[in-house]
């Protein structure tokens, strides 16, 4: 057993062996910030103050030569070699709520674009409602003990429903059998809820979210937050997406707009030809354009990963202060990763 002492608190926590830093924060009831939990999206970065760790699992890849210079590393891949000191953000407001498993059925579907999928879920009788915070998501526990990550599209609800929104993938199983075989009464099982992603309530400053296609979800429920606590904060929530017709909740966000004045709308479309008269460009290029100082902002974004790589560049450059920038990264989930990783080395499990 090593020990990890997180230098800002000093609150240790034991790491047994081959286990990453992430996997023993969460067993003992620490909260480190994470997302994609494949060591692509480099929302559980942290920096390595005292010891040595190592990647057994997956190649660190959301680390650069550089990083590693700054003594970064993953927490969601880092296994432990020695006892460790590390600087790492704590989401102590996720601690209190417990990551279960439960059972749940479809009481709703119904197409909200070509390509995605809304879905309601409630717990099946006998079952609890699920407990989350806006932001975090959810995982679809299949029959063979994989797990399908989605985010969780708004606010605990008082009649306990889930919603999802679902991108079909071409060549996605999971995702085809949403879009073309699952049914409204279907079960499924979950385990949730998981993320860092949530609202920061410990500062008055403007907010910018930025979403990109599905990463609207998780945008979603944290505007719904802010604006159910009546928030004075002013909130410029942007949406970017190839296509106009991929804005599969505009009206809802369009009337955000009117009907909360602190709030500003905008969509991106990066197709011109596919406007359909809306703003061209990319969403992160839009964010610039509109803010080029980012120093007195909160930003929080979610979408594709070259979405969040280039906005992590450029906000950084445009003055956003890193301890101000909260981010989702939608990717494949982590199997599907290991097994392209051991494609690519020859390697046949």
């Amino acid at each position: 057993m090593f020990t990890v002492t997180l230098k800002n608190s000093g609150r240790q926590f034991e790491a047994a062996p081959g286990q990453t830093v992430l996997e023993a924060a969460q067993r003992a009831g620490i909260a480190l910030p994470y997302s994609c939990r494949a060591g692509v999206c480099g929302s559980c970065r942290a920096t390595l103050v005292e010891g040595q760790c190592d990647y057994p699992r997956i190649p660190p890849l959301a680390l650069n030569a550089q990083d590693a210079s700054q003594h970064a590393i993953l927490l969601c891949q880092a296994v432990p070699t020695s006892d460790l000191v590390i600087e790492a953000r704590e989401v102590t407001s996720v601690e209190d709520v417990a990551r279960r498993q439960l059972d749940v059925l479809v009481t709703e579907k119904r197409t909200l674009a070509p390509d995605v999928v809304g879905l309601h879920l409630l717990p099946v009788p006998g079952e609890t409602a699920l407990k989350w915070l806006p932001g975090q998501y959810l995982d679809v526990v299949l029959p063979d003990g994989k797990h399908r990550s989605f985010s969780i599209a708004g606010n605990p609800r008082a009649d306990g429903v889930i919603e999802l929104h679902v991108r079909h993938v071409a060549g996605g199983g999971f995702t085809s059998w949403v879009k073309d075989g699952l049914a409204e009464g279907d079960r499924l099982r979950l385990e949730a809820p998981l993320g860092t992603f949530v609202p920061r309530e410990d500062s008055e400053r403007p907010i910018i979210l930025m979403a990109g296609g599905t990463g609207f979800a998780p945008v979603k429920a944290i505007v719904e937050h802010f604006l159910e606590l009546s928030s004075r904060r002013s909130l410029d929530v942007y949406w970017g997406v190839r296509d106009a017709g991929d804005l599969y909740l505009r009206a809802m966000a369009e009337a955000w707009r009117h009907q909360h004045p602190n709030l500003r709308f905008t969509a991106v479309v990066s197709e011109p030809q596919l406007a359909d008269g809306l703003r061209t460009g990319f969403v992160h290029e839009a964010v610039l354009e509109d803010h080029p100082d980012l120093s007195g902002f909160d930003l929080y974004m979610s979408g594709p990963p070259p979405m969040i790589a280039a906005g992590k560049s450029l906000f950084a450059q445009a003055g956003l202060p890193a301890e101000r920038l909260f981010y989702d990264s939608y990717d494949y989930a982590p199997d599907v990763i290991a097994s392209i990783l051991r494609g690519r080395a020859g390697i046949h499990g």
